[in-house]
């Protein structure tokens, strides 16, 4: 076979590689237990081999006028005329009849006829008919059974046909694969107290095996109920390991076809799985529980010390699902700038001009304010344009162009196109500063840039680590349930913070103080307090800003506001190159905080223009929707006219 792949024109129009998947076929949409197949690069394509080797043109007795020819669906949508489900890739079709099949039925045609008793007391006919149905009664293989079947995985007793619901003395569970039972058809033995489900029955795991992923020597199948310790995760399992009584090694089914090497959300390099981890007292780099280093798992041959168990690796939250083996891992030149001298640098998103270190003194400056985050320059040093008003703080500056995030699965790219309105996937703020993105995903910069472990100021005792919760829990700054928190694995800290809140900036400017205003992460107090801004209660366990001598205890929206962040005199576009889809967005989520607007930018909404603009003016402006003077720090104003502002998102 050539190692450069092989020409399958009846299946695929590029070459293909010989592959060993875990994951669905694209071919015929579904999972076959022997994985062996076919791969693309250029497309992400994965076939199975049985698949792979169908014939152009078949007779099949469920078409019999005619022959069928196999053909690909190029992306098109179609549905099998035989069981109604959806087609993958490739089916069989007949031009004449308009008529298609997958590759299931195709091999697995349903009987003309079938008894089942306990199901219907006469036997039932196969109706080559277009009727609608629910429920497809008869699906092929699965309906042609027979009441009892003699299995090589229980040659003690018959096992029975059961429909309906497993008796209450059974754990529920398919004693080969493990999976649950519900409701449905199986067979039992209740001598035994044994279950396979159907697909156990018609498709039963190999006895013995010879995986050069799992084991380097013969697995052999056990079918009973036994704990064990899985050596290639370190999990606990109950029942039917694969095992190999020379190496004292037993392994679970599903982790028969872990991969070798992938790429983790977590971790800036590629991880190898390896038999036995070797590093004591390590913990999972994903769920931070310890793990057993005498398993194997994954590790970074680049980071010695970093692991993370098998099945935590491949999660669906944590790993894209392509395996890397044999892949040539691509450099890239991921530095955002190059360093002409100490104190200058050339940055990717401004090559035309050298950039020049500044130490800042100023506390807030809101007419300068950083290109990447979109915040004033306050109290940081940052780089500043030799020739024009382009400025990056200095920590925003070292932003990488590429990199790997926590919250999905592939590499982003950082994005310095400030014309496009995005909303940050992490914090649900929007903005027009730099981007990380990837797909449909967008993060600012602030959110994007965290990593782990990331240590915040509210809690400097412990890092913290981004964990997906189980349950509805709330963040200690807000209050409110997120989907990504920031968590404290230490035992007993309940400690957990969203990444708004993460990304708070730690001291702002208002016009209701002379002094800048520090973020305070909540206290005890007795009593009533009051924002004195918008004049009404305030938590003050929730987080506030306060002023110098920390009388006051001020909203942390009301002090930045529904606007506080787009680039002066840019032109905005949303990711759909219309500025009235960003505003209808904003119009239909009135709750979500727009942290992310430069004063001086203008927007669109349906066909009037507004402006962005800082709201520092000695009377305060009127809002034509609300009626109220504005109290925000940035507002919006229409263009065109002298006196009509927008206060916030709901006036709009």
């Amino acid at each position: 076979m050539d190692s450069e792949g092989v020409l399958m024109p009846l299946i695929h129009k590029h070459r293909m590689m010989p592959w060993n998947d875990l994951r669905r076929g694209d071919c015929c949409g579904r999972f076959e237990s022997i994985c062996d197949g076919y791969y693309c690069k250029i497309c992400d394509i994965f076939v199975h081999k049985k698949c792979g080797e169908s014939s152009e043109y078949i007779e099949h007795p469920s078409h019999p006028n005619h022959t069928l020819q196999l053909l690909s669906t190029r992306g098109n949508s179609h549905d099998c005329d035989l069981c109604g489900k959806n087609i993958g890739d490739l089916f069989y079709r007949c031009e004449i009849c308009d008529f298609d099949m997958d590759l299931y039925c195709a091999k697995y045609p349903p009987p003309e006829v079938i008894n089942i008793s306990k199901t219907h007391h006469h036997k039932l006919n196969l109706l080559k008919e277009l009727i609608q149905f629910d429920y497809c009664v008869w699906h092929p293989p699965e309906v042609n059974h027979t009441l009892e079947v003699n299995h090589s995985y229980h040659s003690l007793h018959p096992l029975k046909l059961h429909t309906g619901q497993l008796p209450n003395y059974s754990d529920r569970k398919c004693r080969l694969c493990a999976k649950e039972i519900e409701v449905g058809l199986f067979y039992h033995c209740s001598l035994c107290n044994f279950t396979l489900d159907m697909s156990c029955v018609l498709n039963p795991p190999q006895r013995y095996l010879w995986n050069l992923k799992a084991h380097d020597h013969q697995l052999t199948l056990l079918p009973s109920l036994r704990s064990f310790l899985c050596s290639a995760c370190g999990l606990n399992g109950d029942r039917s390991p694969y095992i190999c009584v020379q190496c004292d090694f037993m392994i679970h089914q599903v982790c028969l076809h872990l991969p070798r090497v992938i790429n983790i959300n977590r971790h800036d390099h590629r991880v190898s799985r390896t038999s036995v981890l070797g590093v004591v007292n390590s913990v999972c780099g994903v769920c931070r529980q310890k793990v057993d280093w005498t398993c194997g798992g994954f590790s970074c041959p680049r980071c010695p010390g970093y692991a993370a168990h098998s099945l935590c690796a491949t999660r669906e939250d944590v790993w894209n699902g392509k395996e890397l083996e044999g892949v040539p891992e691509e450099i890239e030149d991921i530095e955002p700038y190059v360093v002409i001298d100490d104190n200058t640098i050339q940055h990717f998103s401004h090559k035309e001009h050298y950039l020049r270190l500044h130490v800042n003194s100023v506390l807030c400056d809101d007419n300068k304010r950083c290109s990447a985050c979109t915040h004033p320059i306050c109290l940081q040093s940052f780089y500043g344009c030799m020739d024009c008003d382009f400025i990056l703080h200095q920590n925003c500056a070292g932003f990488l162009r590429m990199k790997w995030h926590v919250l999905h699965n592939e590499r982003l790219t950082l994005v310095t196109n400030e014309t496009e309105v995005f909303k940050c996937y992490a914090c649900e703020r929007w903005s027009n500063g730099f981007r990380y993105q990837q797909g449909y995903k967008s993060f600012d910069v602030r959110c994007g840039s965290i990593s782990e472990p990331f240590f915040h100021p509210s809690h400097p005792d412990h890092p913290l680590y981004c964990i997906l919760p189980y349950g509805k829990i709330f963040c200690n700054g807000c209050y409110k349930f997120k989907y990504g928190m920031l968590v404290c694995v230490e035992y007993e800290c309940n400690h957990l913070i969203c990444f708004n809140c993460a990304t708070l900036p730690p001291v702002v400017k208002h016009r209701v103080d002379d002094h800048p205003l520090s973020l305070c992460y909540g206290e005890k107090a007795s009593g009533i307090c009051w924002c004195d801004i918008c004049e009404a209660k305030a938590d003050p366990e929730i987080w506030f800003y306060t002023c110098k001598d920390q009388r006051a205890s001020l909203h942390t929206s009301c002090v930045l506001g529904d606007f506080s962040g787009l680039m002066p005199g840019s032109t905005l576009k949303s990711a759909s190159n219309s500025s009235e889809v960003l505003l209808n967005n904003i119009v239909s989520r009135p709750f979500c905080s727009f942290l992310e607007l430069m004063p001086g930018s203008t927007l669109e909404s349906a066909g009037k223009s507004v402006e962005v603009g800082l709201n520092k003016s000695t009377s305060r402006p009127f809002c034509i929707s609300c009626k109220l003077h504005c109290i925000f720090p940035i507002i919006l104003k229409r263009l065109g006219t002298s006196d009509e502002y927008f206060c916030s998102i709901l006036c709009i």
